[in-house]
């Protein structure tokens, strides 16, 4: 399953296309990490397909999530609000239906809008509906698969599905093997293969969900597509066919992890890398089905994440927290209007999509988003985008200015239902001096630290 690279068209064909509103496809997996892409001189893993879009198109460098958090990322993205005004504070909480999305306007403008996967906008009530479309109308989509992530489809399907991932597992007669190995699962250092084939490997699933939605988009509309990828999120199960991937292959161990052996850390990040390739080869797959339907060269294609993954980091795993490898996200985006080759250092918001969708699509903005287009960054008629970006979850806030990230009412609490602790003192890295965020310097800046607490109580 070894990934290899789409060719895309020339940037002279795609920039020919300016009459029609474009098709937006956004591929959208679950915690993948800023830095685990390639080219990579440190981190071997292999992304041609998503390398391709970015040296063709434009690679944002600086590419932050509203929230490391699945619900509240994905709620800000649809919302096109930064957290603070998203109305989901957590995974506890379900995007308020009478709050509009970015979805319906696209929609209601005469788009035909679609999506599979994990959308996780309703993440506190773990129903999706058999045919996983049981909220899919009133968040704005015409037509999709809603199916839980890894571990919710586990704790609320394992006996009887209530997603149609788990579904399709029971048709094949592989729930019960599923549900076993997950309960096997509750250790990082879990490592070892799935039992289930390559079919029905939830991240294949999901993608091939994508392509026959695709086959059924009326003709003569303009469409969006959301491809929500339940990888590389954890448990760390790759199928047999991935196992080989990355054998042999040496990664960095974590930055101040003295949880597991080094050759575990490894063994991991092997895991992990595997499970990034194998949505890089759907990356590729999508870009020659749009050839195929002549509708490349009128086609944004976008990568991103909802969040990232600490990997290991400062002894943590997971998300939810203010450092680099959680909220720090990957973004590229090639397509019409996208100037080609372009690596921006802008500071970017994942919910800078939302504006950037809606212009595209040539759908007036809401004056009460807070979502900026990209458009100018990707046309690469500027350079510049945000002064600053913001970030938050629960009692934390977070502020980057492209310098200094100051983070207030962090407790290092661990997860929901995690006995509450006193907030710390505010947290201030210069991350050009100290990328990996080793030495609060807040102390020693009291001047940075009042400037930038400023910017968190105006966001």
């Amino acid at each position: 399953m070894r990934t290899q690279s789409a060719v895309l068209s020339t940037h002279a064909e795609v920039s020919s296309v300016t009459k029609r509103r474009p098709n937006i496809l956004l591929l959208l997996p679950d915690q993948h990490r800023y830095d685990w892409v390639g080219p990579s001189p440190d981190i071997p893993v292999r992304t041609p397909n998503a390398d391709a879009l970015g040296r063709e198109g434009v690679r944002f460098r600086r590419a932050f999530c509203p929230s490391p958090l699945c619900a509240p990322s994905r709620a800000c993205l649809a919302a096109g609000r930064e957290y603070g005004r998203c109305n989901v504070r957590n995974n506890g909480v379900d995007y308020p239906i009478e709050q509009p999305t970015f979805y319906t306007l696209l929609r209601d403008s005469g788009y035909h809008v679609a999506g599979c996967g994990k959308f996780d906008l309703h993440k506190a009530t773990l129903r999706w509906g058999r045919d996983g479309r049981r909220l899919l109308d009133e968040w704005g989509f015409s037509d999709g698969i809603d199916n839980a992530g890894k571990w919710d489809a586990i704790h609320s399907g394992s006996v009887t599905p209530k997603d149609p991932y788990m579904r399709y597992l029971k048709r094949h007669g592989l729930l019960e093997a599923h549900a076993t190995d997950f309960s096997r699962r509750h250790t990082k250092a879990a490592t070892f293969p799935t039992p289930l084939p390559d079919h029905a490997y939830c991240d294949n699933y999901v993608g091939r969900n994508g392509l026959e939605l695709m086959e059924r988009f009326p003709e003569g509309k303009p469409w969006f597509l959301q491809v929500n990828f339940t990888g590389p999120h954890d448990p760390w199960d790759i199928t047999k066919s991935m196992a080989g991937l990355y054998a042999g292959v040496e990664f960095p161990q974590p930055n101040r992890c003295p949880r597991f052996a080094p050759s575990t850390h490894v063994r991991i990040r092997r895991n992990y890398s595997a499970m990034v390739e194998n949505i890089d080869r759907w990356v590729g797959i999508y870009v020659e089905r749009l050839r195929e339907r002549g509708e490349l060269a009128n086609t944004l294609i976008v990568y991103s994440s909802d969040h990232g993954e600490m990997l290991g980091d400062h002894g943590r795993w997971g998300k939810g927290v203010p450092f680099e490898p959680s909220v720090h996200i990957p973004m590229t985006a090639w397509g019409p209007g996208v100037k080609a080759g372009i690596v921006s250092d802008a500071l970017v918001s994942l919910m800078d999509l939302t504006a950037t969708f809606l212009e595209c699509a040539r759908v007036p903005v809401p004056k009460d988003m807070d979502s900026r287009s990209l458009r100018p960054l990707l046309a690469g008629t500027a350079s510049k985008h945000r002064d600053h970006v913001l970030s938050g979850l629960n009692d934390w806030r977070m502020v980057f200015d492209g310098r200094h990230k100051l983070v207030t009412g962090f407790s290092g609490r661990r997860g929901r239902g995690a006995k509450a602790e006193e907030p710390t003192p505010p947290m201030l890295f210069n991350l050009e001096a100290d990328p990996l965020e080793n030495a609060n310097i807040a102390a020693k800046a009291p001047d940075v630290v009042a400037r930038l607490s400023r910017l968190i109580a105006a966001g």
